[in-house]
């Protein structure tokens, strides 16, 4: 099928077509796939080991991936008909912080509940996403009316189709509906989840388990880490979702994971279903080399020095280090991924090949009369778009480290009040009334994540940073409303800053729930310090919001564009094109297996054992394991879950999975879709993939779950979970 005869507003024959393309040549290990696209893939995941029919794959409320579940930022599954959750330690770690305190310290010590009233309200806002439908919705959302317009009327049209399309969903009550965009906003997709609101902390390990080798470790093999903690979802005593309460039940999913019923081995296939938060392989060569050139060396800067600035402000302050606790792994993990792609960046070849791709591209594009009249004008276009908004982004890069936590809540109240006197249906996404409650519970949530001395340092040293550029670069507004002038010392800030708090009451929680009922009328006569210098950036913060959208609506346009052409010139040569990663559920597949040369020149096996817990054991830090977890190692207490080959419990293993962020917590599945592990990280070497992709470097890590296992029943002595999930 020639694909240059698409109409502009149908996106559903984009994914037809290439349900008729000829796969045989595709790599089986690259790939996260939409599982409306894995007939295409039939044949490679029966000849890689899948004993199942893959066109199961497409139904998203049957098994298996009805039991496979999103945490809105992590992925887990269902693992016993009560509603048991089993996801990642790191995806549960905002949960165990916000229950920690240094006299109950979760975080160190770990949590076991010993009956169902025993289990923890997991952190606020936190949520059980379970996908019920997806509906290819591209001929509402780009109709012809849409399609004719450019700039902020392109975007903000966009916007109103999604919103109603969100709102008619979400009269299905205790539903999350969104709209996903896929190819560059070339394709949307409506994407309905039944929203479970009461979730519960089960069971967590010890951190020296369930974060040992803490960063050190970090996108690094091999591999020793207990990566797994346990949820449970519960709803009201009719069955649908509801808020936390004592008279809740547990959910009963209509299905949940079984443990492996045989051995997983080296070789074997495996696959993931979960829910990769983005990848950027189909980024434009001048996007890549602004990134690795500029962007991500900027970042990889700025995350260092926030991460030492928390380390110092919060020595010796063992409730601060807890609040601060979830802020810095996720910012420790980023920076190291930075790293790694940095590192993989540097002499490759990988902007010459992207170059490379885009010639031959624009080359098919102007080869004919008709693919010139249909793609040209989108490919001339899209790289002096894209120019401009890396020119904007040079210059405010430091304005989203220059801030300080309470400032940002201020603005967002007030932008919440000024949203409230438009009809719901005109407010902007984040600010409508479904989206109240996340609200209120991330100010509630902020009470057990916020330290002023280290918010202080933190911003003082970003603000001192942001005001040493020339004073072109700096926005006058933002000067003005702080009291900041150019080329103010990191002191000088401070004094300002410390002026400013003292002016307001935004640290109390109180103070801070209360904001968020309050009008615009009473912001703007209130005499407190922050909630004043909200009100004065208001107008310029929507005149930059209206600037970037009036170019969104241009780039989206070309890229679209771009994206359609470069799937017509694929579809010419017999390739597929998955989309990148977008938060959506995906599957990939491949099979366990090590490197023959790893990163650091050594032969990598596919799996580690026990062995080496005890080897890098150091007794503090990162390297703690519990003297109990050591104690059954040197006992050889291996129970059933020893594997004779290895003469030890296997603990992490290697797959050629490919997988990125959002992804942690996602079930590996053997040929059965059966749980053989959970997916949990990447080697550091590997981490250039989410913007090109190896097939011989690329391994994701993952925690077998017999190590799981053996932990809960030999160390922790967590039966009552080993019986509900059946595996005593």
């Amino acid at each position: 099928m020639k694909l240059k005869t698409w109409p502009h507003r149908a996106a559903v024959p984009v994914l037809a077509s290439l349900a008729l393309l000829n796969l045989g040549a595709a790599q089986a290990e690259e790939g996260m796939w939409m599982p409306q696209q894995l007939p295409q893939i039939s044949k490679a995941l029966k000849q890689a080991g899948l004993k199942l029919d893959p066109a199961k794959l497409t139904q998203l409320t049957e098994f298996p991936m009805g039991a496979v579940i999103s945490l809105a930022g992590c992925t887990a599954s269902f693992v016993s008909p009560q509603g048991l959750v089993v996801t990642n330690h790191h995806c549960a770690y905002g949960s165990i912080q916000f229950n920690s305190t240094p006299e109950r310290d979760l975080l160190k010590k770990g949590f076991l509940a010993a009956d169902f009233k025993d289990e923890l309200p997991a952190a606020p806002g936190s949520r059980v996403l379970v996908t019920v439908d997806v509906r290819d919705v591209s001929a509402q959302v780009m109709d012809s009316a849409t399609s004719a317009l450019k700039g902020k009327a392109r975007s903000d049209a966009i916007e109103a189709k999604e919103k109603a399309l969100v709102a008619e969903c979400e009269k299905d009550a205790g539903h999350r509906c969104r709209v996903a965009r896929f190819y560059g906003s070339l394709v949307f997709q409506l994407i309905k989840q039944m929203e479970i609101r009461d979730v519960r902390l089960v069971h967590a390990p010890a951190q020296g388990v369930g974060l040992f080798g803490g960063d050190a470790d970090n996108w690094m093999w091999p591999r020793h880490t207990g990566d797994y903690s346990f949820y449970r979802a519960y709803v009201g005593p009719d069955g649908k979702p509801a808020d936390f309460s004592a008279d809740n039940k547990p959910y009963q999913p209509k299905h949940h994971l079984k443990l492996a019923s045989s051995p997983l081995k080296d070789g074997d296939f495996v696959m993931v279903t979960g829910y990769p938060g983005g990848t950027d392989r189909h980024r434009l060569p001048t996007e890549v080399a602004f990134n690795f050139d500029w962007e991500a060396p900027e970042l990889v800067k700025a995350f260092a020095q926030q991460l030492d600035l928390i380390k110092q402000e919060t020595a010796g302050r063992r409730d601060a280090e807890i609040k601060l606790a979830n802020t810095v792994a996720g910012i420790g993990n980023y920076y190291k991924n930075l790293q790694g792609q940095l590192q993989s960046w540097q002499g490759s070849d990988i902007l010459a090949r992207k170059q490379a791709d885009f010639a031959a591209l624009k080359a098919w594009v102007n080869g004919d009369a008709g693919r010139r009249a249909q793609y040209g004008a989108g490919l001339a276009e899209v790289e002096r778009l894209l120019d401009e908004r890396q020119a904007i982004t040079r210059r405010e890069l430091l304005l989203n480290f220059a801030s300080t936590t309470l400032l940002s809540g201020a603005r967002t109240l007030y932008q919440q009040a000024q949203e409230n006197l438009k009809p719901d249906a005109e407010r902007k996404p984040g600010f409508q009334q479904r989206d109240q409650q996340r609200r209120r519970q991330a100010v509630e949530a902020m009470e057990r994540r916020y330290d002023e001395q280290v918010d202080k340092r933190v911003a003082s040293y970003f603000f001192a940073q942001y005001l040493a550029q020339p004073a072109a670069q700096l926005n006058p507004v933002l000067l003005q409303a702080l009291g900041l002038q150019q080329g103010m010392s990191e002191s000088a800030v401070r004094a300002r800053l410390d002026a400013i708090y003292a002016g307001s009451k935004m640290a109390d929680k109180t103070e801070r729930m209360a904001w968020l009922s309050r009008s615009v009328d009473e912001f703007k006569a209130s005499s407190d310090s922050l909630i004043a210098a909200a009100v004065a950036l208001y107008a310029d913060d929507r005149a930059r919001e209206d600037r970037d959208k009036e170019l969104g609506g241009q780039v989206q346009r070309a890229y679209a564009e771009t994206m359609k052409a470069l799937i017509a010139f694929k579809a010419s040569q017999g390739q597929a094109v998955y989309p990148d990663a977008n938060g959506t559920l995906r599957v990939s597949f491949g099979k366990v297996a090590g490197r023959a040369e790893g990163a650091d020149g050594t032969a990598w096996s596919a799996f580690t054992t026990l062995r080496g817990i005890v080897a890098k054991h150091k007794g503090e830090g990162e390297f703690n394991a519990p003297a109990e977890q050591l104690a059954a190692i040197k006992a050889r207490q291996f129970d059933q879950y020893g594997v004779k080959s290895l003469d030890s419990v296997p603990v992490n293993f290697l797959a050629t999975l490919d997988t990125t962020g959002g992804n942690s917590g996602s079930p590996v599945l053997n040929q059965n879709a059966e749980l053989v592990g959970l997916l949990f990280d990447g080697t550091l070497d590997a981490v250039i993939s989410d913007w090109d992709f190896n097939p011989k470097t690329t391994r994701s890590i993952c925690l077998d779950a017999r190590y799981m296992l053996w932990q809960m029943k030999v160390v922790d002595k967590a039966e009552r979970l080993l019986k509900e999930m059946k595996a005593l």
